[in-house]
């Protein structure tokens, strides 16, 4: 791996991965367990995105597994119309509380079990459901897509169902930031968990352009410390329609 390290190649020894579908992270949210939630706009958002932008403006702008992030409200001030999947209610409810949004629930025809809540402005939508139920036939096809926790929370054995649909979400000209980790300890379980650069180009590289932007060791060191790991590379790929 161009990173540095932590590709395996062959067989992987990791040790078993916690089951992270979605009641885990309705558990998660219920106990307050988020720490993974950040409550500043992504630094690596920040940095790329121009890259994603590729010099447009006005995007439809898609966030997978988004829970309450504050990255929603900062591209919709930038003037892109952002769109997230979500399955805790509460992560959702937070967020618009907390951006002072007024916002509308309704129901959704095309998505069984799931609700839309959207602000009234329309320029910030959040669809509440199981992740593997959403698909182009609920809301279109995307200029961009921003990925912190989606790939790296969801089980390794749900992979390839989560490409697909992302590809499927995919424009044509999307431009698509993927944040990603690897580490080197084979007994932790995550999440975040690792995804090795050979699987991420598995996943997407027969119909997309994957191009690594970042391998970012220095700027882990202090997350790597907290959950006892020697190192931890946060790693940053776009991902561009063939």
């Amino acid at each position: 791996m161009s990173s540095g390290g932590g590709d395996n190649g062959g067989t992987d020894s990791r040790a078993e991965e916690k089951d992270c579908s979605l009641p885990y992270w309705q558990g998660a949210w219920q106990r307050r367990q988020i720490g993974f939630h950040d409550p500043n706009v992504h630094e690596k958002l920040i940095k790329y995105l121009d890259a994603m932008r590729s010099g447009r403006a006005k995007l439809r702008v898609f966030l997978p597994l988004c829970g309450k992030a504050v990255d929603m409200k900062w591209l919709a001030d930038l003037g892109h119309e952002v769109v997230g999947v979500e399955g805790v209610e509460s992560a959702i409810v937070e967020f618009f509380s907390e951006q002072n949004v007024e916002f509308r629930r309704q129901t959704v025809p095309s998505l069984p079990d799931g609700e839309l809540f959207q602000s009234l402005d329309g320029k910030m939508s959040v669809y509440r459901c199981d992740f593997f139920n959403f698909t182009s036939a609920v809301a279109g096809r995307f200029d961009a897509m921003w990925d912190r926790g989606g790939l790296v929370a969801i089980n390794a054995s749900d992979r390839e169902r989560f490409a697909a649909i992302m590809t499927d979400l995919m424009a044509p000209g999307c431009r698509y930031l993927l944040d990603t980790f690897n580490y080197n300890d084979l007994t932790f379980k995550g999440p975040p968990h690792y995804v090795p650069e050979s699987e991420i180009r598995a996943l997407y590289g027969e119909r997309c352009d994957v191009e690594l932007l970042e391998s970012d060791k220095e700027s882990m060191a202090d997350r790597a410390e907290r959950w006892g790991l020697d190192y931890i590379i946060e790693v940053v790929h776009l991902i561009t329609p063939k």
